[in-house]
């Protein structure tokens, strides 16, 4: 496990349950380095959406527990966000969370004369998705797949 993928986890194991706790979905913890500064960027999520009061909340709650777990040996911000509008699916969590939902789906090459996909997740496992799209239920390889979000409208 790389130092990347264990501060990930490590900070997802920390911040799983006070999230819940607040009523909010954890989506996901990343450690990346932007230029010159690390960022440790928690996303969160909530049914109706999340707003600057959730974010915050659970930054006054984890930051402490942050500081005790002492973990992360670089200086680094923390951002607690809400992943947007169109929430990208990348993990098994993802797809559970996503599953009866309205997404939009794009391949790598056109599958049936097409690119784009636009409908409603059924089911998911770690090779591939099904989607309902007018009715027809539609299989997809994940390999095929260049990505795959919730869907919105304005």
């Amino acid at each position: 496990m790389t130092k990347k993928e264990r501060i990930e986890e490590t900070t997802w194991e920390l911040i799983a349950e006070p999230a819940k706790g607040l009523g909010l979905i954890p989506v996901d913890a990343e450690y990346l380095k932007e230029g010159s500064d690390y960022v440790l960027r928690i996303t969160i999520d909530k049914e109706g959406g999340v707003g600057i009061n959730d974010c915050e909340a659970l930054s006054r709650m984890i930051d402490p527990m942050l500081d005790e777990k002492d973990y992360i040996p670089d200086i680094y911000t923390m951002e607690v966000t809400s992943p947007g509008l169109g929430r990208p699916l990348r993990r098994p969590r993802d797809f559970i969370f996503g599953e009866g939902k309205e997404v939009e789906l794009h391949s790598y090459k056109a599958i049936d004369g097409q690119k784009e996909w636009r409908g409603i997740l059924r089911a998911s496992d770690k090779e591939s998705v099904d989607v309902e799209i007018e009715g027809e239920l539609k299989h997809f390889l994940k390999s095929d797949i260049s990505k795959i979000r919730l869907a919105f409208d304005f």
